[in-house]
């Protein structure tokens, strides 16, 4: 007798096979964002001040000097930013709350409405929308969800996205800084290892986008080593006149 074959239904062959990236970039891409801002703000700082030919120790000053404000200022605002946006969030989602404990039916009402514009046929709609209210926890979430594009259980923390953005920059900002305190004499170590670290993170960017490495690397290192170029000019200028 013979065996027949079978080929398994298309659905079950590609089951595991749809993925798709981290379209927010997760915790990556503002860390690795915070690294090379403190890398490209303090490489440009310390090359404009030794632009204007300046001692070795006021460029190592200027050094840490721009990591400790650049990192405190980067920590502020980020705090200041999320925790205005979380309060935003919140007051939204009382006013929320609000509706569903005074206006039920109408909330209901709202939510059916909300998928029968996606193109649920009204009666499932209405259906989906009862069921889906019965849970005041539940219908809350659904309508932060649908009306303001949030999830209530999953909002940043001021916090958090302090201290990391304080760390990355800090990080960032003293690769330039180090090779001076391991005793260095001369600018173009940190610039060389500034340089490496910009075209590192603009690969690690590349993680979270549909670019290759090696090209985010080099666009990162050519926009660094600009900005690096552009200030040591300027410092020149500006030292020049001054003296």
């Amino acid at each position: 007798m013979a065996i027949i074959e079978t080929e398994a239904p298309l659905h079950e062959a590609h089951r595991d096979n749809h993925t798709h990236r981290d379209v927010n970039g997760g915790w990556l891409r503002p860390a690795v964002f915070g690294a090379m801002d403190g890398l490209v703000s303090n490489l440009a700082l310390m090359t404009g001040v030794a632009g204007g030919a300046v001692s070795q120790q006021t460029v190592v000053l200027t050094g840490m000097a721009g990591l400790a404000a650049g990192a405190f200022s980067m920590a502020a605002g980020e705090y200041t930013s999320v925790a205005s946006q979380r309060e935003l969030v919140e007051a939204e989602l009382d006013v929320e709350r609000r509706e569903l404990r005074k206006h039920p039916k109408d909330e209901e009402a709202e939510l059916a409405a909300l998928y029968e514009a996606r193109g649920v046929e009204p009666r499932l709609a209405r259906e989906v929308a009862r069921q889906l209210s019965s849970d005041p926890d539940q219908a809350l979430e659904i309508h932060a969800r649908e009306e303001l594009g949030i999830d209530p259980s999953d909002l940043p923390s001021p916090t958090v996205a302090a201290v990391s953005s304080f760390g990355s920059f800090a990080l960032g900002a003293l690769l330039p800084v180090l090779p001076f305190l391991l005793g260095a004499d001369a600018l173009w170590p940190a610039v060389l290892l500034a340089l490496a670290g910009l075209f590192l993170c603009g690969a690690v960017v590349a993680k979270v986008t549909a670019r290759s490495w090696w090209y985010s690397g080099l666009r990162q290192l050519a926009l660094g080593g600009a900005a690096a170029g552009v200030t040591y000019v300027l410092g020149s200028l500006f030292g020049t006149a001054v003296g």
